[in-house]
C-alpha cells in the first residue's frame, strides 16, 4: 500500500477500504480511493466558541443571500434555461452576496439582501446583472408607476416585436416568492406601453423584462 497523506491522498492497494481507521478516514471518490485525516470539527465549539464567530457570520450571511437568490431564481426559471450557462446560479448568488454587503444597517454576520438592494448602488448591481450571453437591458427600457398601471417606455432604437413583464413579490423574511407574467404585444411602432399593476404596493416588487424579436430572447433584466 503506498501513502502519500496530506490533508487528502489518493492511495493504491488491492484492499478497498471504506470508512475509518484510527485518525484516517478512507473513501472513493469519483473513482479513485482517497484516504484523508479527521478534521477534528467540533460542532458545540462551531455553535458557541469565540475562535469561529466570524465563520459563523459569514455561514449566516451566506445561507441567507443562497435562500434569497433562490427565491428570485424560482420566478426566473424559464428565462435562465435560455441563458446556457452553467455557472449562472453561481454567478447570481455572488450578486446576492454583494448587494448584501451594502447593508450598513445591521451588524456583520446579520446583514441582508433587502437593505442592501434598497440601496440605489445595490439596485443598479441588480440591473446590471447580465444573464449568461444574453445582454442586460441597460438604459433600453425605464418603468414609472401611475395610479392603477405602470408605463414602460422603450428606447426608440430597440426593435421588438414581443415584451415580456415578468412582477415578482419578494418575501424577504420567509424566503418565498411569486411572480406575475404579462406580454405586451409590441408590433406597432410605439415607445410608450402600459401593463397592471399586481400585488399589493405593500410588497417588495421587482420588475423582469424580456424583449424578443422573431421568437428570440435579445436582452433581458431587472428595470
Amino acid at each position: 500500500m503506498k501513502f502519500n497523506i496530506d490533508n487528502m491522498a489518493t492511495y493504491e492497494s488491492f484492499l478497498k477500504i471504506n470508512g475509518t481507521v484510527g485518525d484516517l478516514v478512507f473513501y472513493n471518490l469519483n473513482g479513485k480511493n482517497v484516504v484523508r485525516k479527521k478534521s477534528g470539527f467540533n460542532k458545540n465549539a462551531f455553535k458557541k466558541s469565540a475562535s469561529y464567530e466570524k465563520v459563523r457570520q459569514n455561514s449566516s450571511e451566506f445561507g441567507h443571500c443562497s435562500k434569497i437568490g433562490k427565491a428570485f431564481r424560482q420566478c426566473l426559471e424559464s428565462y435562465i434555461k435560455e441563458c446556457d450557462d452553467a455557472l449562472l446560479y453561481q454567478k447570481f448568488a455572488k450578486l446576492m452576496t454583494e448587494i448584501k454587503d451594502l447593508d450598513i444597517i445591521l451588524d456583520k454576520g446579520k446583514r441582508n439582501v433587502k437593505n442592501g438592494i434598497a440601496t440605489d448602488a445595490g439596485l443598479q448591481m441588480l440591473r446590471d446583472f447580465q444573464f449568461g450571453n444574453i445582454p442586460s437591458l441597460e438604459n433600453s427600457v425605464s418603468i414609472s408607476a401611475g395610479l392603477w398601471d405602470y408605463s414602460l417606455v422603450l428606447n426608440k432604437n430597440i426593435n421588438v416585436d414581443e415584451i415580456i413583464v415578468e412582477t415578482l413579490k419578494i418575501d424577504f423574511e420567509e424566503y418565498q416568492s411569486e411572480h406575475f407574467k404579462e406580454i405586451i404585444s409590441a408590433e406597432k411602432p410605439l415607445n410608450e406601453y402600459v401593463f397592471f399593476k399586481h400585488f399589493s404596493e405593500d410588497d417588495v416588487l421587482f420588475h423582469f423584462v424580456v424583449l424578443k424579436k422573431d421568437d428570440e430572447i435579445i436582452k433581458m433584466g431587472f428595470v
